[in-house]
Protein backbone atom coordinates (compact mmCIF):
# COMPACT_ATOMS: atom_id res chain seq x y z
CA UNK A 1 0.00 0.00 0.00
CA UNK A 2 1.50 3.27 -0.89
CA UNK A 3 0.58 6.86 -0.51
CA UNK A 4 0.77 10.25 -1.84
CA UNK A 5 0.69 13.61 0.76
CA UNK A 6 1.04 17.14 -0.07
CA UNK A 7 2.29 19.57 2.33
CA UNK A 8 -0.76 21.13 2.87
CA UNK A 9 -1.70 21.00 6.54
CA UNK A 10 -5.46 21.73 5.95
CA UNK A 11 -6.09 19.54 3.58
CA UNK A 12 -8.76 19.97 1.26
CA UNK A 13 -12.41 18.74 3.09
CA UNK A 14 -14.19 15.73 1.37
CA UNK A 15 -16.95 17.64 0.32
CA UNK A 16 -14.65 20.04 -1.89
CA UNK A 17 -12.55 17.01 -3.13
CA UNK A 18 -16.32 14.73 -4.34
CA UNK A 19 -17.31 18.28 -5.84
CA UNK A 20 -14.30 18.26 -8.12
CA UNK A 21 -14.54 14.42 -9.21
CA UNK A 22 -17.67 15.12 -9.77
CA UNK A 23 -21.25 13.11 -9.35
CA UNK A 24 -20.37 11.16 -12.41
CA UNK A 25 -17.59 9.67 -10.68
CA UNK A 26 -18.14 9.63 -7.23
CA UNK A 27 -21.82 9.52 -4.84
CA UNK A 28 -21.36 9.61 -1.04
CA UNK A 29 -23.31 6.91 0.36
CA UNK A 30 -22.39 7.27 3.91
CA UNK A 31 -20.27 9.74 6.12
CA UNK A 32 -20.65 9.17 9.83
CA UNK A 33 -18.28 12.42 10.46
CA UNK A 34 -19.94 14.47 7.94
CA UNK A 35 -18.17 15.72 4.32
CA UNK A 36 -15.80 18.22 6.11
CA UNK A 37 -13.41 16.02 6.84
CA UNK A 38 -9.67 16.78 5.46
CA UNK A 39 -7.77 15.08 2.77
CA UNK A 40 -4.41 15.11 2.17
CA UNK A 41 -3.12 12.05 1.08
CA UNK A 42 -4.68 9.15 -1.12
CA UNK A 43 -3.99 6.03 -1.90
CA UNK A 44 -4.61 2.63 -4.21
CA UNK A 45 -5.20 -0.26 -2.55
CA UNK A 46 -6.14 -3.84 -3.78
CA UNK A 47 -6.06 -7.19 -2.11
CA UNK A 48 -2.44 -8.01 -2.18
CA UNK A 49 -1.75 -4.44 0.09
CA UNK A 50 -4.08 -5.64 2.70
CA UNK A 51 -1.80 -8.56 4.28
CA UNK A 52 0.84 -4.85 4.58
CA UNK A 53 -1.60 -2.35 5.41
CA UNK A 54 0.11 0.46 7.45
CA UNK A 55 -0.38 1.58 10.92
CA UNK A 56 -1.25 4.82 9.57
CA UNK A 57 -3.48 5.12 6.30
CA UNK A 58 -3.64 7.45 3.76
CA UNK A 59 -6.61 9.52 4.40
CA UNK A 60 -8.53 8.50 1.34
CA UNK A 61 -8.26 5.13 0.11
CA UNK A 62 -9.17 3.21 -3.28
CA UNK A 63 -10.23 -0.38 -2.77
CA UNK A 64 -9.49 -1.89 -6.55
CA UNK A 65 -11.12 -5.17 -6.99
CA UNK A 66 -10.76 -5.93 -3.02
CA UNK A 67 -13.90 -8.56 -2.21
CA UNK A 68 -16.56 -7.96 0.57
CA UNK A 69 -15.81 -9.68 3.25
CA UNK A 70 -12.02 -8.33 3.03
CA UNK A 71 -13.82 -5.00 3.46
CA UNK A 72 -15.87 -6.00 5.98
CA UNK A 73 -12.91 -7.20 8.12
CA UNK A 74 -10.54 -4.27 7.38
CA UNK A 75 -13.30 -2.00 8.86
CA UNK A 76 -13.85 -3.73 11.70
CA UNK A 77 -10.53 -3.87 12.38
CA UNK A 78 -10.32 -0.24 11.56
CA UNK A 79 -13.15 0.34 14.25
CA UNK A 80 -10.61 -0.34 16.91
CA UNK A 81 -7.84 1.74 16.31
CA UNK A 82 -7.66 5.56 17.19
CA UNK A 83 -9.02 8.46 14.66
CA UNK A 84 -5.58 9.08 13.94
CA UNK A 85 -4.59 5.93 12.53
CA UNK A 86 -8.05 5.35 10.29
CA UNK A 87 -8.75 6.43 6.68
CA UNK A 88 -11.02 9.16 6.18
CA UNK A 89 -12.73 8.15 3.37
CA UNK A 90 -12.64 4.91 1.06
CA UNK A 91 -13.56 4.80 -2.36
CA UNK A 92 -15.36 1.39 -4.02
CA UNK A 93 -17.14 0.07 -6.69
CA UNK A 94 -20.12 -2.40 -6.45
CA UNK A 95 -19.24 -3.12 -2.69
CA UNK A 96 -20.06 0.33 -1.61
CA UNK A 97 -23.82 -0.25 -1.86
CA UNK A 98 -23.62 -3.59 0.20
CA UNK A 99 -26.00 -2.63 4.08
CA UNK A 100 -23.12 -4.20 5.49
CA UNK A 101 -20.36 -2.52 4.78
CA UNK A 102 -22.36 1.01 5.20
CA UNK A 103 -22.56 -0.70 8.48
CA UNK A 104 -19.08 -1.38 9.39
CA UNK A 105 -18.47 2.16 8.02
CA UNK A 106 -20.91 3.52 10.82
CA UNK A 107 -18.98 1.90 12.96
CA UNK A 108 -15.67 2.84 11.89
CA UNK A 109 -16.40 6.53 11.26
CA UNK A 110 -15.12 6.24 8.12
CA UNK A 111 -17.20 7.61 4.51
CA UNK A 112 -17.69 5.24 1.70
CA UNK A 113 -17.81 6.42 -1.78
CA UNK A 114 -19.66 5.07 -4.29
CA UNK A 115 -17.75 5.30 -7.98
CA UNK A 116 -19.49 4.82 -11.05
CA UNK A 117 -18.64 1.04 -12.25
CA UNK A 118 -17.70 2.44 -15.19
CA UNK A 119 -15.13 4.91 -14.21
CA UNK A 120 -11.13 3.54 -14.91
CA UNK A 121 -9.45 3.66 -11.68
CA UNK A 122 -6.59 5.48 -13.15
CA UNK A 123 -8.82 8.07 -14.28
CA UNK A 124 -10.11 8.28 -10.60
CA UNK A 125 -6.91 8.37 -8.89
CA UNK A 126 -5.19 10.41 -11.44
CA UNK A 127 -8.25 13.19 -10.53
CA UNK A 128 -7.69 12.92 -6.87
CA UNK A 129 -3.98 13.67 -6.93
CA UNK A 130 -4.69 16.65 -9.37
CA UNK A 131 -7.35 18.19 -7.19
CA UNK A 132 -4.47 17.55 -3.99
CA UNK A 133 -2.04 18.74 -5.62
CA UNK A 134 -3.89 22.14 -6.67
CA UNK A 135 -4.63 22.31 -3.29
CA UNK A 136 -1.56 22.17 -2.04
CA UNK A 137 -0.55 24.82 -4.59
CA UNK A 138 -3.14 27.44 -3.16
CA UNK A 139 -6.57 27.81 -4.65
CA UNK A 140 -7.24 29.12 -8.21
CA UNK A 141 -7.18 32.91 -9.40
CA UNK A 142 -10.24 34.93 -9.46
CA UNK A 143 -9.87 36.00 -12.94
CA UNK A 144 -8.31 33.06 -15.00
CA UNK A 145 -9.25 34.44 -18.08
CA UNK A 146 -6.56 37.26 -17.33
CA UNK A 147 -4.38 35.15 -14.71
CA UNK A 148 -3.25 32.05 -15.12
CA UNK A 149 -4.55 29.48 -12.81
CA UNK A 150 -4.74 25.34 -12.93
CA UNK A 151 -7.16 23.47 -15.32
CA UNK A 152 -10.08 23.21 -12.80
CA UNK A 153 -10.11 25.90 -12.30
CA UNK A 154 -10.49 27.31 -15.62
CA UNK A 155 -13.11 24.90 -16.29
CA UNK A 156 -15.68 25.66 -13.62
CA UNK A 157 -15.14 30.01 -14.72
CA UNK A 158 -15.42 29.27 -18.52
CA UNK A 159 -18.56 27.12 -17.51
CA UNK A 160 -20.11 29.78 -14.98
CA UNK A 161 -19.37 32.70 -18.05
CA UNK A 162 -20.59 30.73 -20.65
CA UNK A 163 -23.33 28.89 -19.73
CA UNK A 164 -23.27 24.75 -19.91
CA UNK A 165 -20.76 21.99 -18.56
CA UNK A 166 -16.96 22.46 -19.47
CA UNK A 167 -14.29 19.25 -20.28
CA UNK A 168 -10.35 20.10 -20.96
CA UNK A 169 -8.94 17.21 -23.08
CA UNK A 170 -5.27 16.75 -24.57
CA UNK A 171 -4.04 15.99 -27.79
CA UNK A 172 -4.84 12.20 -26.88
CA UNK A 173 -8.75 13.41 -26.68
CA UNK A 174 -8.28 12.43 -22.64
CA UNK A 175 -9.83 14.30 -19.87
CA UNK A 176 -7.80 16.85 -18.09
CA UNK A 177 -10.20 18.66 -16.33
CA UNK A 178 -13.65 19.43 -15.90
CA UNK A 179 -16.72 21.70 -14.16
CA UNK A 180 -19.07 20.37 -12.51
CA UNK A 181 -22.14 18.17 -14.16
CA UNK A 182 -25.51 18.50 -13.46
CA UNK A 183 -28.48 15.99 -14.29
CA UNK A 184 -28.52 17.28 -17.75
CA UNK A 185 -25.30 16.14 -18.57
CA UNK A 186 -24.91 13.64 -21.66
CA UNK A 187 -23.83 10.35 -22.05
CA UNK A 188 -20.95 11.63 -24.21
CA UNK A 189 -19.94 13.87 -20.87
CA UNK A 190 -20.32 11.24 -18.89
CA UNK A 191 -17.91 8.95 -20.76
CA UNK A 192 -15.33 10.77 -21.11
CA UNK A 193 -15.14 11.80 -17.46
CA UNK A 194 -15.14 8.23 -16.17
CA UNK A 195 -12.07 7.75 -18.88
CA UNK A 196 -14.09 5.87 -21.46
CA UNK A 197 -14.45 6.25 -25.41
CA UNK A 198 -17.81 7.95 -26.14
CA UNK A 199 -20.46 6.67 -28.09
CA UNK A 200 -18.99 4.77 -31.79
CA UNK A 201 -21.80 6.15 -34.02
CA UNK A 202 -21.13 10.19 -32.39
CA UNK A 203 -17.25 9.78 -32.66
CA UNK A 204 -18.14 8.71 -36.54
CA UNK A 205 -20.28 11.50 -37.22
CA UNK A 206 -17.51 13.72 -35.75
CA UNK A 207 -14.70 12.24 -37.87
CA UNK A 208 -17.05 12.68 -40.89
CA UNK A 209 -17.59 16.08 -40.10
CA UNK A 210 -14.24 16.79 -40.26
CA UNK A 211 -14.03 18.16 -36.61
CA UNK A 212 -10.57 16.67 -35.38
CA UNK A 213 -9.18 18.20 -38.18
CA UNK A 214 -10.68 21.91 -38.00
CA UNK A 215 -9.52 21.62 -34.61
CA UNK A 216 -5.89 20.98 -35.03
CA UNK A 217 -5.98 23.68 -38.11
CA UNK A 218 -6.74 26.90 -35.84
CA UNK A 219 -8.95 28.47 -33.27
CA UNK A 220 -11.95 28.48 -34.57
CA UNK A 221 -15.03 27.63 -32.15
CA UNK A 222 -17.15 24.92 -33.73
CA UNK A 223 -20.70 24.59 -32.76
CA UNK A 224 -21.72 21.10 -33.16
CA UNK A 225 -25.73 20.50 -33.10
CA UNK A 226 -27.58 18.51 -31.26
CA UNK A 227 -27.83 14.28 -32.10
CA UNK A 228 -31.13 13.31 -30.32
CA UNK A 229 -31.60 10.10 -31.59
CA UNK A 230 -28.15 9.45 -29.99
CA UNK A 231 -29.39 11.56 -26.88
CA UNK A 232 -25.95 13.87 -27.72
CA UNK A 233 -26.48 17.47 -26.33
CA UNK A 234 -25.43 20.54 -28.20
CA UNK A 235 -21.78 21.48 -28.18
CA UNK A 236 -19.21 24.20 -29.07
CA UNK A 237 -15.65 23.36 -28.97
CA UNK A 238 -12.14 24.78 -29.79
CA UNK A 239 -9.11 23.59 -29.76
CA UNK A 240 -5.90 24.59 -27.60
CA UNK A 241 -2.65 25.53 -29.36
CA UNK A 242 0.70 26.84 -28.89
CA UNK A 243 3.85 28.15 -31.19
CA UNK A 244 6.72 25.48 -30.87
CA UNK A 245 10.20 26.54 -30.60
CA UNK A 246 10.15 26.28 -34.36
CA UNK A 247 7.85 28.38 -35.34
CA UNK A 248 5.28 25.89 -36.12
CA UNK A 249 1.92 25.35 -33.72
CA UNK A 250 1.59 22.51 -31.94
CA UNK A 251 -2.15 21.02 -30.71
CA UNK A 252 -2.23 20.86 -27.15
CA UNK A 253 -5.75 19.55 -26.75
CA UNK A 254 -9.62 21.02 -26.59
CA UNK A 255 -12.12 22.23 -24.71
CA UNK A 256 -15.71 21.28 -25.08
CA UNK A 257 -18.52 22.83 -23.69
CA UNK A 258 -21.66 20.83 -23.38
CA UNK A 259 -25.26 22.82 -23.16
CA UNK A 260 -27.28 21.82 -20.19
CA UNK A 261 -31.03 22.87 -19.65
CA UNK A 262 -30.11 26.77 -20.84
CA UNK A 263 -28.93 28.12 -23.81
CA UNK A 264 -25.50 28.94 -24.16
CA UNK A 265 -24.49 32.29 -23.29
CA UNK A 266 -24.36 35.15 -25.98
CA UNK A 267 -20.11 35.40 -25.63
CA UNK A 268 -19.93 32.06 -25.02
CA UNK A 269 -17.38 31.33 -28.41
CA UNK A 270 -15.80 34.59 -27.12
CA UNK A 271 -14.82 32.83 -23.72
CA UNK A 272 -13.79 29.18 -25.22
CA UNK A 273 -11.24 31.66 -27.22
CA UNK A 274 -9.85 33.16 -24.42
CA UNK A 275 -9.90 29.95 -22.43
CA UNK A 276 -8.02 28.01 -25.00
CA UNK A 277 -5.10 30.61 -24.76
CA UNK A 278 -5.04 30.55 -20.98
CA UNK A 279 -4.97 26.06 -21.39
CA UNK A 280 -2.58 26.48 -23.63
CA UNK A 281 -0.04 28.33 -20.97
CA UNK A 282 -1.07 26.09 -18.63
CA UNK A 283 -0.44 22.86 -20.72
CA UNK A 284 2.68 24.00 -22.53
CA UNK A 285 4.33 24.65 -19.25
CA UNK A 286 3.83 21.59 -17.58
CA UNK A 287 5.02 19.99 -21.02
CA UNK A 288 7.81 22.08 -21.25
CA UNK A 289 9.02 23.61 -18.33
CA UNK A 290 12.09 21.26 -16.91
CA UNK A 291 10.45 20.91 -13.12
CA UNK A 292 12.84 20.21 -10.18
CA UNK A 293 11.14 16.74 -9.75
CA UNK A 294 12.30 15.74 -13.04
CA UNK A 295 16.00 16.74 -12.13
CA UNK A 296 16.08 14.62 -8.70
CA UNK A 297 14.27 11.92 -10.49
CA UNK A 298 17.23 11.92 -13.18
CA UNK A 299 20.16 11.97 -10.34
CA UNK A 300 18.16 9.53 -8.72
CA UNK A 301 18.22 7.42 -11.43
CA UNK A 302 22.40 7.84 -12.17
CA UNK A 303 21.98 10.51 -15.15
CA UNK A 304 23.90 13.43 -13.19
CA UNK A 305 27.21 11.09 -12.16
CA UNK A 306 27.39 10.23 -8.72
CA UNK A 307 27.56 12.05 -5.08
CA UNK A 308 23.72 12.24 -5.23
CA UNK A 309 21.91 13.34 -1.63
CA UNK A 310 19.89 10.28 -1.40
CA UNK A 311 17.65 11.24 1.60
CA UNK A 312 16.96 14.35 0.12
CA UNK A 313 15.76 13.40 -3.00
CA UNK A 314 13.64 11.03 -0.97
CA UNK A 315 12.24 13.80 1.17
CA UNK A 316 11.97 15.87 -1.82
CA UNK A 317 9.83 13.09 -3.83
CA UNK A 318 8.12 11.60 -0.43
CA UNK A 319 9.51 8.30 -0.80
CA UNK A 320 10.83 5.99 2.15
CA UNK A 321 14.90 5.51 1.63
CA UNK A 322 15.08 1.85 2.77
CA UNK A 323 13.37 -0.89 1.91
CA UNK A 324 12.64 -2.89 -1.23
CA UNK A 325 12.03 -1.77 -5.05
CA UNK A 326 11.68 -2.55 -7.95
CA UNK A 327 13.42 -0.31 -11.28
CA UNK A 328 11.68 -1.18 -14.55
CA UNK A 329 13.13 -0.11 -17.80
CA UNK A 330 10.88 0.30 -21.26
CA UNK A 331 12.67 0.48 -24.90
CA UNK A 332 10.74 0.90 -27.84
CA UNK A 333 11.36 -1.69 -30.00
CA UNK A 334 10.06 0.19 -33.13
CA UNK A 335 8.60 3.55 -33.61
CA UNK A 336 5.66 2.70 -35.34
CA UNK A 337 4.84 6.36 -35.00
CA UNK A 338 4.87 6.63 -31.25
CA UNK A 339 6.68 9.34 -29.32
CA UNK A 340 8.90 8.55 -26.49
CA UNK A 341 7.53 11.71 -24.66
CA UNK A 342 4.39 10.30 -25.39
CA UNK A 343 4.99 6.74 -24.26
CA UNK A 344 6.89 8.13 -21.11
CA UNK A 345 3.72 9.74 -20.07
CA UNK A 346 1.68 6.95 -20.78
CA UNK A 347 3.30 4.73 -18.61
CA UNK A 348 4.15 7.16 -16.04
CA UNK A 349 -0.03 7.48 -15.95
CA UNK A 350 0.22 3.83 -15.87
CA UNK A 351 2.65 2.88 -13.28
CA UNK A 352 0.70 5.66 -10.69
CA UNK A 353 -2.25 3.37 -11.46
CA UNK A 354 -0.44 0.69 -10.42
CA UNK A 355 1.15 1.85 -7.73
CA UNK A 356 0.62 5.41 -6.22
CA UNK A 357 3.99 6.39 -5.20
CA UNK A 358 5.70 5.63 -8.04
CA UNK A 359 8.08 7.68 -10.18
CA UNK A 360 8.86 7.57 -13.59
CA UNK A 361 11.23 9.72 -16.21
CA UNK A 362 12.34 9.33 -19.69
CA UNK A 363 16.17 9.47 -19.96
CA UNK A 364 17.44 9.35 -24.16
CA UNK A 365 15.33 6.99 -25.66
CA UNK A 366 14.38 5.06 -22.22
CA UNK A 367 11.44 5.31 -20.08
CA UNK A 368 12.25 3.85 -16.03
CA UNK A 369 9.75 3.58 -13.50
CA UNK A 370 10.52 3.03 -9.88
CA UNK A 371 7.98 1.33 -7.38
CA UNK A 372 9.20 1.92 -4.27
CA UNK A 373 8.59 -0.64 -1.40
CA UNK A 374 7.62 -3.66 -3.43
CA UNK A 375 9.04 -6.88 -3.08
CA UNK A 376 6.94 -9.00 -5.29
CA UNK A 377 8.84 -9.95 -8.71
CA UNK A 378 5.80 -12.08 -10.12
CA UNK A 379 3.34 -9.13 -9.54
CA UNK A 380 6.00 -6.69 -11.03
CA UNK A 381 6.21 -8.83 -14.19
CA UNK A 382 2.64 -9.24 -14.92
CA UNK A 383 2.04 -5.74 -14.52
CA UNK A 384 4.91 -5.06 -16.85
CA UNK A 385 3.60 -8.03 -19.47
CA UNK A 386 -0.16 -6.34 -19.24
CA UNK A 387 1.18 -3.01 -20.23
CA UNK A 388 3.64 -3.85 -22.84
CA UNK A 389 0.79 -5.97 -24.70
CA UNK A 390 -1.42 -3.36 -24.10
CA UNK A 391 0.38 -0.30 -25.24
CA UNK A 392 0.97 -2.16 -28.67
CA UNK A 393 -2.61 -3.34 -28.58
CA UNK A 394 -3.76 0.24 -27.97
CA UNK A 395 -1.07 2.75 -29.86
CA UNK A 396 1.45 0.51 -31.88
CA UNK A 397 4.15 1.07 -29.58
CA UNK A 398 6.21 -2.33 -29.60
CA UNK A 399 8.53 -1.98 -26.33
CA UNK A 400 10.61 -4.09 -24.61
CA UNK A 401 11.41 -4.61 -20.55
CA UNK A 402 13.63 -5.08 -18.30
CA UNK A 403 13.21 -5.55 -14.51
CA UNK A 404 15.40 -5.22 -12.03
CA UNK A 405 13.89 -6.66 -8.23
CA UNK A 406 14.43 -6.78 -5.43
CA UNK A 407 16.83 -3.13 -4.90
CA UNK A 408 17.62 -3.17 -1.55
CA UNK A 409 16.89 0.74 -0.89
CA UNK A 410 17.12 3.94 -3.11
CA UNK A 411 21.10 4.17 -3.43
CA UNK A 412 20.95 1.23 -5.61
CA UNK A 413 18.49 2.47 -7.87
CA UNK A 414 21.48 4.09 -10.11
CA UNK A 415 23.07 0.50 -10.12
CA UNK A 416 20.04 -1.08 -10.72
CA UNK A 417 19.06 1.02 -13.76
CA UNK A 418 22.65 0.16 -15.31
CA UNK A 419 21.57 -3.23 -14.83
CA UNK A 420 18.31 -2.90 -16.59
CA UNK A 421 20.44 -0.93 -19.58
CA UNK A 422 22.10 -4.15 -19.76
CA UNK A 423 19.31 -5.99 -20.45
CA UNK A 424 17.65 -3.78 -22.50
CA UNK A 425 20.64 -3.29 -24.81
CA UNK A 426 21.19 -7.28 -25.24
CA UNK A 427 17.08 -8.12 -26.05
CA UNK A 428 17.09 -5.88 -28.94
CA UNK A 429 19.10 -8.39 -30.91
CA UNK A 430 16.78 -11.68 -29.74
CA UNK A 431 13.73 -9.89 -29.97
CA UNK A 432 10.68 -10.66 -29.60
CA UNK A 433 12.78 -13.47 -27.12
CA UNK A 434 13.06 -11.92 -23.76
CA UNK A 435 10.77 -9.26 -24.67
CA UNK A 436 9.99 -8.79 -21.16
CA UNK A 437 12.53 -10.15 -18.86
CA UNK A 438 15.67 -9.79 -16.11
CA UNK A 439 18.88 -10.05 -15.67
CA UNK A 440 18.60 -13.22 -13.83
CA UNK A 441 16.39 -14.81 -16.41
CA UNK A 442 18.70 -13.18 -19.78
CA UNK A 443 22.44 -13.37 -18.28
CA UNK A 444 23.27 -15.75 -21.71
CA UNK A 445 22.22 -13.27 -23.72
CA UNK A 446 23.46 -10.26 -21.84
CA UNK A 447 27.40 -11.65 -20.78
CA UNK A 448 27.57 -12.72 -24.60
CA UNK A 449 26.13 -9.67 -25.85
CA UNK A 450 28.52 -7.62 -24.21
CA UNK A 451 31.55 -10.12 -24.76
CA UNK A 452 30.09 -9.50 -28.52
CA UNK A 453 30.68 -5.71 -27.43
CA UNK A 454 34.17 -5.84 -26.57
CA UNK A 455 35.56 -8.14 -29.65
CA UNK A 456 33.58 -5.59 -31.76
CA UNK A 457 35.83 -2.80 -30.43
CA UNK A 458 39.22 -4.80 -30.69
CA UNK A 459 39.79 -5.16 -34.61
CA UNK A 460 43.01 -7.53 -33.86
CA UNK A 461 40.30 -10.15 -32.36
CA UNK A 462 38.38 -9.74 -35.25
CA UNK A 463 39.94 -13.47 -37.18
CA UNK A 464 40.96 -12.34 -40.82
CA UNK A 465 40.04 -15.96 -42.01
CA UNK A 466 36.58 -15.24 -42.11
CA UNK A 467 36.97 -11.89 -43.88
CA UNK A 468 38.03 -14.45 -47.29
CA UNK A 469 34.82 -16.63 -45.91
CA UNK A 470 32.63 -13.71 -46.24
CA UNK A 471 34.32 -12.06 -49.71
CA UNK A 472 33.48 -15.41 -51.52
CA UNK A 473 29.59 -15.06 -50.36
CA UNK A 474 29.54 -11.53 -51.68
CA UNK A 475 31.22 -12.08 -55.12
CA UNK A 476 29.54 -15.77 -56.08
CA UNK A 477 26.26 -15.28 -54.21
CA UNK A 478 27.17 -18.19 -52.07
CA UNK A 479 25.91 -19.29 -48.61
CA UNK A 480 28.68 -20.91 -47.31
CA UNK A 481 28.61 -18.59 -43.92
CA UNK A 482 25.17 -19.20 -43.65
CA UNK A 483 25.59 -22.64 -44.01
CA UNK A 484 28.50 -22.82 -41.34
CA UNK A 485 25.90 -20.99 -38.57
CA UNK A 486 23.61 -23.39 -39.85
CA UNK A 487 25.53 -26.50 -39.12
CA UNK A 488 26.68 -24.77 -35.63
CA UNK A 489 23.67 -24.41 -34.75
CA UNK A 490 22.34 -28.08 -34.68
CA UNK A 491 25.95 -29.13 -33.14
CA UNK A 492 27.01 -30.48 -36.14
CA UNK A 493 24.21 -32.61 -37.01
CA UNK A 494 24.10 -32.40 -40.94
CA UNK A 495 20.88 -33.79 -41.74
CA UNK A 496 18.96 -31.38 -39.12
CA UNK A 497 20.85 -28.41 -40.38
CA UNK A 498 20.23 -29.07 -43.90
CA UNK A 499 16.23 -29.45 -43.54
CA UNK A 500 16.47 -26.03 -41.31
CA UNK A 501 18.89 -24.26 -44.37
CA UNK A 502 16.23 -26.17 -47.26
CA UNK A 503 18.86 -27.85 -48.60
CA UNK A 504 20.05 -31.81 -49.41
CA UNK A 505 22.52 -32.98 -46.88
CA UNK A 506 24.88 -33.64 -49.32
CA UNK A 507 24.67 -30.21 -50.51
CA UNK A 508 25.16 -28.81 -47.41
CA UNK A 509 28.60 -31.58 -46.51
CA UNK A 510 29.86 -29.61 -49.81
CA UNK A 511 29.32 -26.08 -48.43
CA UNK A 512 30.95 -27.13 -45.39
CA UNK A 513 34.13 -28.62 -47.24
CA UNK A 514 34.44 -25.57 -49.46
CA UNK A 515 34.44 -23.63 -46.27
CA UNK A 516 37.08 -25.16 -44.65
CA UNK A 517 38.99 -24.55 -47.74
CA UNK A 518 38.88 -21.23 -47.92
CA UNK A 519 39.37 -20.41 -44.53
CA UNK A 520 41.86 -23.48 -43.55
CA UNK A 521 40.00 -23.59 -40.50
CA UNK A 522 38.62 -27.80 -39.46
CA UNK A 523 35.46 -27.88 -38.06
CA UNK A 524 36.14 -31.03 -36.59
CA UNK A 525 38.07 -29.20 -33.81
CA UNK A 526 35.81 -28.18 -30.62
CA UNK A 527 38.03 -24.59 -30.31
CA UNK A 528 37.64 -23.82 -34.19
CA UNK A 529 33.62 -24.29 -33.82
CA UNK A 530 33.24 -22.20 -30.04
CA UNK A 531 36.07 -19.32 -32.13
CA UNK A 532 34.00 -19.27 -35.40
CA UNK A 533 30.30 -19.26 -33.56
CA UNK A 534 31.59 -16.19 -31.94
CA UNK A 535 33.10 -14.41 -35.31
CA UNK A 536 29.48 -15.42 -37.21
CA UNK A 537 28.03 -14.13 -34.69
CA UNK A 538 29.56 -10.39 -34.86
CA UNK A 539 29.72 -10.63 -38.63
CA UNK A 540 25.78 -10.58 -38.48
CA UNK A 541 25.57 -8.09 -35.44
CA UNK A 542 27.09 -5.89 -38.07
CA UNK A 543 25.56 -6.55 -41.19
CA UNK A 544 22.05 -7.38 -40.19
CA UNK A 545 20.43 -7.80 -43.01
Amino acid sequence: MVTEELNRPAGVSLRELLDALDSTVTDPVEAPDGDAVAIRSVALLDGDDFSESPSVPADMSLLVGVPESAVLAWLDELAARPPERRPRAVLLKSTAESAAVRAAARRSRVAVVVVDRRARWDTVLALVRRVLDRAGRGGPAEDPLTTDTDLFGLAQIVAQNAGGMVSIEDAHSHVLAYSASDESADELRILSILGREGPRDYLRVLQDWGVFDRLRRGDEVIDLPARAELNIKRRLVVGIHATAADGRSRTLGSIWLQQGDRPFKPDAAEVLRGAAAVAARIIARALDAPSTETLLLQRLFGAHGEGVDIPSVAGALRIPVRGPAAVVGFALNAQAGAEHSEIGSVIRLHASSFRADSIATVLGDRVYVLLPGYRSAPSVTAWTRQLVDQLETRRGAILRAAIAIPVADLTQVAAARAEVDRVLDSTATTFPRGRVTTLAESRTAVLLGEILDLLATRAELHDPRLRALFDYDRDHGAQLGESVEGYLREHGDVRRAAAALRVHPNTLRYRLRRAEAITGITLADPANRLLLELQLALHRRSSPA
